[in-house]
């Protein structure tokens, strides 16, 4: 498939999941062709980076869940952080841990996982929405050795975050390899959580630097199976501004510009025209020739 067809087959309202993590590994080749449809309201479920930032700039979401939306080299994502401020967005807010079991819930078919991640935290305040429930099992069984009949009655168990599945309509990720099948292979440092997007979602949509007819190096690395792929983009250049390690660090020149043109409304409108506005080819061109 092509970025513009993948975000063609995307439709107004939908909750879509994007892989990567702040500014690593994020699959703006899709996210800018989003950002070219004419597709709208959607929910956006992410360990947030540009992605969210460029789709809020566009006026394409609705809602954002997420534990964290940053450019890591910049504490968070300006457009992310002016949709906030002027309210245009809604936000849910989760514990790193209580996202990864939000999608591992998703990704088995499960009601809720329980999690003591986000216990004794405001995350709980914040989402009153969420619910606790109590182990039926007595905390002192997780040790060794018999338990007597008075230390089973006093122990009540623990009580954990019942942390609700992040069920997604579509996932989108950017690996550094993959095949016409569908299967996908990650070369960098960390897999992230793309597998469980994959696996959360209904569709899942993978763009990668380069298709391959056999992968090459350990097992491992084959992250994404093609049982969850609906279709593949080549992407050369794909992750673009971010990083893909270990095809290309982050390029940052390039995001501290973007940065300080969402602060500048005229200068928005240069960027925006030169980089975002033309088709993906036309986006590379004109970032080798800066």
């Amino acid at each position: 498939m092509s970025p513009e067809g993948i975000a063609a087959s995307l439709s107004d309202g939908m909750t879509i999941g994007i892989g990567g993590w702040g500014s690593r590994r994020k699959p703006m080749a899709l996210v800018r062709a989003i950002c070219r449809s004419p597709v709208r309201d959607l929910t956006v479920v992410s360990c947030g980076g540009p992605d969210v930032g460029l789709l809020c700039a566009y006026g394409k979401v609705r809602h954002v869940v997420a534990p964290f939306v940053t450019l890591d080299t910049m504490p968070l994502d300006p457009w992310f952080r002016t949709a906030r401020q002027r309210g245009d967005i809604g936000f849910t807010e989760y514990d790193e841990g209580m996202f990864m079991f939000g999608l591992l819930a998703a990704a088995h078919g499960l009601p809720f996982l329980p999690t003591p991640a986000g216990m004794a935290s405001d995350v709980l305040r914040v989402n009153p929405g969420l619910r606790t429930i109590r182990s039926p099992y007595p905390t002192s069984a997780s040790r060794p050795g018999p338990i007597s009949a008075q230390e089973e009655e006093q122990d009540t168990g623990e009580e954990l975050v019942a942390m609700p599945p992040l069920r997604l309509d579509a996932a989108l990720v950017h690996m550094n390899r993959a095949d016409a099948r569908g299967n996908g292979q990650y070369l960098g440092p960390d897999p992230y959580l793309d597998d469980l997007f994959a696996k959360a979602a209904r569709h899942c949509y993978l763009s990668c630097e380069r298709l391959v007819e056999a992968f090459e190096g350990p097992v491992q690395s084959l992250l994404i199976s093609r049982m969850m792929v609906a279709g593949v983009a080549e992407t050369p250049n794909g992750g673009h501004f971010t990083t893909c390690e270990p095809d290309y660090g982050r390029d940052e020149p390039f995001q501290r510009r973007y940065a300080a043109a969402a602060s500048d409304p005229a200068e928005w409108r240069r960027f925006r025209s030169r980089y975002l506005d033309v088709d993906e080819g036309s986006y590379q061109r004109e970032v080798s020739q800066r």
